[in-house]
């Protein structure tokens, strides 16, 4: 498990672009065989890819965590950003395709994954969070949760928002998650941006052609750099942060949040004539 310690605004103007990479930017999160896992100290999140390849991956504890399982002090969300695999939570089975969502409780032991066929993997992308109480697991599948249909053609912005874990579908202690898709023929994502310096927010972005890129804004509003982003890799985005981007092909990018409160309407918008 890689650490990634908190950073503050004030940090941003000197970093160059490697070190902006280094601190907010995740890649190669999906490896065959693999858990791979990064614990972000902002809100004490932890993302992680598993890539099961012919023999089962159970989820460990990790020794960064101080957990003898992971689920122990934790809940999360997993999205399937690959091919149709299952997670078995405790013996029981959860049949994941691609977009699909599997929201996993605090007090789980056994958790391990699998992908239906060698020809094309399952991709686990797991978001977790602390918890102090116990929801029971449970499965949405891709496109049935909380829909919402945002944005214009006109403005480049039109997307499919379809909320699985909030407060008012799959319950949880603290993560919110879910999936937004750009329809053909727009690139903007979260336009007009926002923050929530009361939530640490996590994109993944996925279903980008190998060649495409998405450009990702992040920093305070007046005073804004970019990542430029690859398919299947992660933002990190502090509660201080904007996080929006704009892409060379229409994608799809899991959305997941952790922090004081569960309102998805929670936001200070900002203008785009008013940012820097």
């Amino acid at each position: 498990m890689e650490q990634r310690y908190a950073t503050s605004p004030e940090q941003i103007p000197g970093m160059d672009t490697a070190g902006l990479r280094e601190r907010y930017l995740v890649q190669d999160l999906f490896a065959d065989g693999e858990v791979k896992a990064v614990y972000t100290h902002h809100d004490r999140v932890v993302v992680a890819g598993i890539s099961p390849a012919g023999e089962p991956l159970t989820l460990p504890g990790f020794p960064e965590i101080r957990s003898d399982n992971f689920f122990d002090h934790r809940e999360a969300g997993i999205v399937n950003v690959g091919g149709t695999g299952t997670v078995t939570v405790d013996g029981i089975e959860h049949t994941l395709t691609t977009g699909s969502c599997l929201y996993v409780g605090r007090g789980a032991v056994e958790v391990t994954f699998t992908s239906a066929g060698d020809a094309d993997l399952a991709r686990f992308y797991l978001f977790s969070a602390p918890a102090h109480t116990a929801y029971p697991t449970s499965l949405v599948e891709a496109g049935q949760g909380t829909t919402r249909e945002l944005g214009d053609p006109l403005t480049s912005n039109r997307r499919t928002l379809n909320q699985y874990i909030h407060e008012n579908g799959v319950r949880s202690c603290q993560v919110v998650m879910g999936v937004t898709t750009l329809h053909p023929g727009s690139m903007w994502n979260t336009m007009p941006a926002h923050t929530h310096d009361r939530r640490t927010e996590v994109y993944l972005y996925f279903g980008l052609p190998a060649e495409a890129r998405v450009v990702h804004l992040m920093g305070r509003p007046g005073e804004t750099r970019h990542l430029v982003v690859g398919d299947r890799e992660v933002v990190i985005s502090p509660s201080w942060s904007v996080h929006s981007g704009v892409g060379t092909a229409s994608y799809s990018f899991v959305w997941a949040m952790a922090g004081e409160n569960q309102a998805f309407e929670d936001m200070d918008g900002f203008a785009i004539a008013d940012m820097r």
